[in-house]
């Protein structure tokens, strides 16, 4: 391995971690000072910002003729995001779920996810598909704006996820004197770093995973999503760590309807024959990402938070999704056990887990008498 690829590899993280840094700073301050929640901000802001990468990789497919890059790069951050961000975040540390992320938000997610899933039955997503999901985002993104300009916009010490009230005063006092344009470059400039950070570290990804012999596939399936997903692994980590709970899963909700309705359909869009999408996408990998938005609803129903647990389950998940690639790809002689085992015993204890949770929860809510 060359030591220029290796320090391409370091300097990346480094990129991406300080990115993380600034975006997360300058955009709970713009918050604060427009009125906004730190979860809207998550969901509109941070969201399309750490889905830039997203972006790039679809437009310059498409501009290619290699669009069916994009969807697969849309689809594996999808799956990505949910499995293994939001498990890692709640690994670091439980994530109070809002009210709005389960009643508007996630019920989103689903819906296009599901709308995509019967958009590619047809083995093709068109221009005209592609411009309804674009006129689609800028509705929820409207949408969003709308409901938290006639919100309240002052939130409690909680419902910004910042660690006691005292802190969330500090912050919304500095906030009000710094101009609007010093958080903005903030923004902006942290942006820029998670960008340029991860495609430094994809590259280097990239570069070793080929010395060692792995092939094209797998690192298609596995480094590049990843990879893309790496700006919102930095930037919710971050923010749970700095106690911005709301941002950090707003971010990866809002990530995940951004990659569909914007990246896949500003794809479609400039795509001259639209997105190509094959039978293994429709059979397995759309189902597979459908299924993880809805598996959403149950878990942050519970108590309205995502305990370390659930964490641990979305982490478990998304190994044994990879470990389902990396069999498949290599067409390996364990891949039918593999998939047997977990059809027939994890998949149902997980759903007979979260019906018992979810019946618990509502008792709870709804007690008899």
């Amino acid at each position: 391995m060359e030591p220029v690829v290796l320090l391409k590899l370091v300097a990346g993280l480094a990129l991406l971690l300080g990115g993380a840094e600034l975006l997360v700073s300058g955009a709970s301050r713009l918050a604060l000072r427009w009125g906004l929640s730190p979860l809207v901000i998550g969901l509109t802001v941070v969201a399309f910002g750490t889905s830039a990468p997203e972006l790039a990789i679809g437009i310059d497919a498409a501009v290619r003729g290699e669009s069916d890059i994009a969807l697969g790069n849309v689809v594996g951050s999808n799956i990505a995001n949910v499995l293994l961000i939001l498990g890692i975040c709640a690994l670091v540390s439980p994530l109070v779920v809002r009210r709005q992320l389960i009643w508007l938000d996630v019920p989103v997610m689903v819906a296009v996810s599901v709308g995509v899933l019967v958009m590619s039955l047809d083995g093709a997503l068109v221009r005209g598909e592609g411009i309804a999901l674009i006129v689609l985002g800028a509705a929820y993104v409207i949408g969003l704006l709308w409901l938290a300009r006639r919100g309240d916009g002052g939130e409690d010490a909680a419902a910004a996820g910042v660690a006691d009230a005292n802190d969330l005063a500090d912050v919304a006092a500095g906030a009000a004197n710094a101009p609007a344009w010093r958080h903005a470059l903030l923004l902006l400039a942290g942006l820029g770093l998670l960008v340029l950070g991860s495609r430094w570290l994809v590259g280097g990804a990239v570069s070793i995973a080929a010395s060692l012999g792995i092939s094209e596939l797998v690192i298609g399936l596995t480094v590049v999503a990843i990879g893309t997903s790496l700006p919102e692994i930095a930037t919710s980590v971050l923010a749970v760590i700095r106690g911005e709970r709301d941002m950090a899963v707003g971010n990866i909700v809002g990530s995940n309807v951004f990659n569909l309705l914007f990246v896949l359909g500003a794809t479609a869009a400039i795509a001259p024959d639209g997105v190509p999408v094959g039978a293994a996408a429709v059979r397995f990998d759309l189902p597979v990402m459908t299924a993880v938005a809805v598996a959403c609803m149950p878990i942050f129903f519970t108590g309205h938070c995502i305990q370390r647990w659930e964490g641990g389950l979305f982490l478990g998940y998304y190994l044994a999704y990879l470990a389902y690639l990396l069999l498949d790809a290599a067409d390996h002689d364990a891949l039918p056990a593999f998939s047997a085992t977990m059809m027939a015993f994890v998949v149902p204890l997980t759903v007979i887990t979260l019906v018992v949770v979810t019946a618990r929860a509502w008792r709870a809510r709804h007690p008899a008498g």
